[in-house]
């Protein structure tokens, strides 16, 4: 043992005074720091910490749009697929109508729209003119209930890409405050000891951890949101479709109901 110490003094009159002094600073140290993620965010600095929070709640906005999205898309799916049903399997727009009472999704509302524009027909002649103005009448209504009913499903998508574009530059400030912190620690105790270097890497890490976990999962929200919109789109322009079939064919009856009349 007396030999030991020996070679311990003697290594430490021989190492250079900064290792030295470092070394003398991790023996003198009587506990190693906190490593849970906990005490990281308590020993944090201030601005840190505010960093920390406003990425936590980014991180916790964003799970919440994306349950939020995830029962409305399902909910409105689900009755569009009904209407779609309905609308195949109807041979007139009264019938369609009829087959939608109680349904609110936006193909029953363009099929009320239609069928209120054909029963205004009745007020004018059996002439192709009025019977082109009714059919662009219609289009321009279910235009406007198509651009209504995606503009509710892609509600909170740009607060989804604000949080997946912004996040990593806001963890990535925190990194930078925690990464000071931590030559500033060495510059005040004048000793590169990892007791003294510890807290502020670990800070500045946690906040580049915590920017990450904020912005992937907004990101992957956002581009599913896009494309389950995308795809409501392309089966609401289906069911506008058979909408416009059954209008002009009822229009068509119509015609053809009252031109004997006409030609008489």
């Amino acid at each position: 043992m007396r030999k030991l110490g020996a070679l311990i003094i003697g290594a430490g009159l021989l190492a250079p005074p900064a290792f030295a002094q470092g070394l003398a600073s991790d023996l003198a140290a009587p506990h190693a720091p906190s490593t849970d993620l906990f005490s990281i965010i308590l020993s944090a600095h201030w601005v840190v910490q505010a960093v920390m929070v406003m990425l936590a709640v980014a991180a916790f906005a964003a799970l919440t749009i994306m349950v939020q999205k995830i029962a409305e898309l399902t909910l409105a799916f689900r009755a569009l697929r009904r209407s779609a049903q309905q609308l195949t399997t109807a041979t007139t727009l009264a019938a369609a109508v009829r087959g939608l009472h109680g349904q609110r999704d936006a193909a029953s509302q363009m099929a009320r729209v239609a069928a209120d524009e054909f029963a205004n027909l009745s007020e004018f002649p059996t002439d192709s003119a009025y019977a082109h103005a009714a059919q662009q009448r219609t289009r321009l209504a279910m235009d406007r209930i198509e651009a209504g009913a995606l503009a509710r499903l892609r509600a909170g998508s740009g607060l989804l890409a604000s949080i997946g574009a912004t996040s990593p530059f806001i963890g990535l400030f925190g990194t930078v405050f925690g990464i000071m912190n931590a030559f500033l620690a060495i510059a005040e105790t004048k000793t590169t000891s990892l007791a003294v270097v510890a807290p502020g890497i670990a800070e500045a890490l946690f906040a580049t951890a915590i920017g990450l976990l904020a912005a992937i999962p907004a990101v992957l929200i956002y581009n599913g949101l896009s494309r389950a919109v995308i795809a409501y789109r392309r089966k609401l322009a289906d069911s506008a479709a058979q909408i416009e079939r059954l209008l002009s064919r009822d229009i068509d009856r119509r015609h053809a109901a009252q031109s004997p009349q006409t030609t008489g």
